[in-house]
């Protein structure tokens, strides 16, 4: 990886003393900027992106004033992605709908260079969904909308209408809203049938978008002792489940680094919880449950995992 990170850096490197030297002993006036498409026309690594923006018929926007930011894929990103998909090349570019979605999706309507990235933060791209970006050892790595990591190499690659950054593997929006990434995780399987019994899956498949914290099936079980009741009979008391789910739920988008410590979140179904500042949550009958996973992406919200079944007031 260090290889292909000398790589990227050297074909950029030379592509902007190509460009910003014009002949070394030249005095006449320097050559005009790049613009996006230009600059990445003019890195080798970057080939493949260039004909995915032409085939989706980007270029021209990636020409215009912007400014934009470009979260640019390697060809070894598109690469791992054809095997990813289980795609040619070919298909891949012939899919112009998907092509110009994904690429979208890599691009901001801003220029945001690294030191101004807000970490932890919901990012909102050109193609409408989110991303998030943390720090570690100062490596930067994208979290996309279906819960993949990307690690960006080289960073604020400056053109005339914006920013680019190259990333180590191409960034996906997502593509399953929040009752189908409960399904998909074994882990809630009780809240999925909690969920349905409550006919609630319509309401938490709509546009949003929502915040879940999600019991565990652990969460639940203990729930059950707690309140001395068997799985079928809660499943059963539909009104007492829908009070119950709905706190659980609130109606605006809040990833971890935005949870307001220590005050009242109004949740769907009316009442407050609190959250301290090491993720515990207090529920109105002072229960605690930690948040034990967060910023689990979807299609229309976020979720996070919570080892404990929370209540509103009796």
């Amino acid at each position: 990886m260090h290889r292909r990170n000398a790589l990227v850096l050297g074909g950029i490197a030379a592509a902007v003393l190509v460009t910003g030297c014009g002949g070394g002993s030249d005095t006449s006036a320097p050559t005009t900027p790049q613009n996006i498409v230009e600059l990445a026309q003019s890195v080798p690594d970057l080939s493949i992106l260039v004909e995915a923006v032409v085939a989706a018929g980007l270029v021209d926007t990636l020409k215009s004033a912007g400014p934009f930011t470009v979260f640019a894929p390697t060809n070894a990103a598109f690469a791992a992605l054809l095997t990813e998909l289980g795609l040619t090349k070919a298909q891949l570019l012939a899919d112009t709908a998907l092509l110009k979605a994904v690429l979208t999706y890599h691009v901001l309507p801003a220029k945001v260079e690294k030191a101004q990235v807000p970490l932890g933060k919901a990012i909102t791209t050109v193609q409408g969904g989110i991303l998030k970006i943390e720090s570690s050892g100062g490596v930067l790595t994208i979290t996309d909308g279906r819960n993949r990591t990307s690690r960006l190499l080289a960073t604020d690659i400056q053109a005339s209408n914006g920013v680019i950054h190259t990333i180590d593997k191409v960034i996906l929006p997502a593509n399953k809203n929040i009752v189908q990434t409960a399904q998909s995780l074994p882990q809630f399987s009780v809240l999925v049938e909690a969920v349905v019994a409550a006919n609630l899956q319509g309401t938490l498949s709509g546009a949003g978008p929502f915040t879940v914290f999600a019991p565990t099936n652990d969460a639940f079980t203990a729930l059950l002792a707690e309140l001395n009741l068997t799985k079928a009979a809660l499943l059963a008391n539909t009104a007492l489940l829908t009070k119950v789910l709905t706190y659980h739920v609130l109606p605006v988008r809040v990833l971890k680094a935005d949870v307001p410590f220590n005050t009242p979140i109004t949740t769907v179904q009316g009442e407050t919880f609190t959250v301290s500042a090491s993720f515990v949550i207090t529920d109105q009958r002072s229960r605690t449950a930690n948040i034990i996973t967060t910023d689990v992406f979807t299609s229309n919200g976020v979720i996070h995992a919570i080892d404990k079944v929370i209540l509103p007031r009796p």
